[in-house]
């Protein structure tokens, strides 16, 4: 599971409804094909060595379904680290604390699962973007709690997100390809960035860009925009590869 791991399921045409709820859930497990998952982005060679290192290691105990809900468990400590940076700045290194505590729990369970082949691929990929999506809007929400980002541009970086998100499980499923990053930017990448403007602000909450912008303001403006571009460029690249995948019959006169 994990923002790493994405497999969707393709209905198969034709199957035969079955008396026996086993026999179902047989051809339904039959029937589901993994995603192709193409990671490119800058930190994605080092991560994937190191998680293969810690998942090697971890104690038998320890779950992919535990590695879940200690990534999701981190979210909303994040979030109320954020609302406590509204009047104690040190709330911003406890966010900081928060979004490597996500990175192992969220980057870590599917990795787990797949060292140990105990995968489940469609169970995985529900729970896990459903919690990826509580996720952004525990995010977002304590970003402009912390009075230190706007709350519209907080709800334009989310519905960048969710539109990402939306338009990477579309073409999984169409495609069969999974884009793990944009642009050579990926999950991981993005809390490196934001971990670095928590210092920042931890160092000076007022800290500035420009001039002008403060700096989650700024930061989150050109986030917005960069989402934005990311969703047009890829949903126009796939609208363009499948119409050519399915061209329509000439017509006779």
């Amino acid at each position: 599971m994990g923002l790493t791991s994405l497999p969707l399921e393709r209905a198969i045409a034709g199957q035969k409804p079955s008396s026996s709820g086993g026999a179902i859930a047989t051809s339904q497990q039959s029937a589901f094909r993994n995603a192709e998952r193409v990671q490119e982005s800058i930190t994605a060679r080092v991560e994937r060595k190191t998680l293969l290192w810690i998942a090697a290691r971890l104690p038998l105990w320890v779950t992919s379904d535990q590695l879940t809900c200690h990534g999701l468990g981190a979210m909303f400590f994040g979030w109320a680290s954020y609302l406590l940076a509204r009047w104690y700045r040190s709330g911003f290194l406890l966010a900081t604390v928060a979004l490597a505590l996500n990175w192992f729990g969220d980057s870590l369970d599917g990795t787990l699962a797949r060292v140990r082949d105990q995968q489940r691929p469609r169970y995985g990929f529900y729970v896990d973007h459903v919690i990826d999506s509580i996720g952004a809007v525990l995010l977002m929400s304590g970003l402009a709690l912390s009075g230190c980002l706007d709350w519209r541009i907080a709800a334009a970086m989310l519905v960048g997100f969710l539109l990402l998100s939306i338009e990477s499980y579309l073409a999984s499923y169409t495609l069969g390809v999974f884009h793990m990053s944009f642009w050579k930017f990926g999950p991981t990448e993005i809390r490196i960035l934001l971990a670095a403007g928590n210092v920042a602000l931890w160092v000076n909450p007022q800290a500035m860009v420009l001039g002008r912008f403060r700096l989650l303001d700024f930061g989150g403006i050109v986030a917005s925009a960069l989402m934005l571009a990311m969703f047009l460029a890829s949903a126009i690249k796939h609208t363009q590869q499948l119409h050519r995948q399915e061209r329509l019959p000439k017509r006779r006169e």
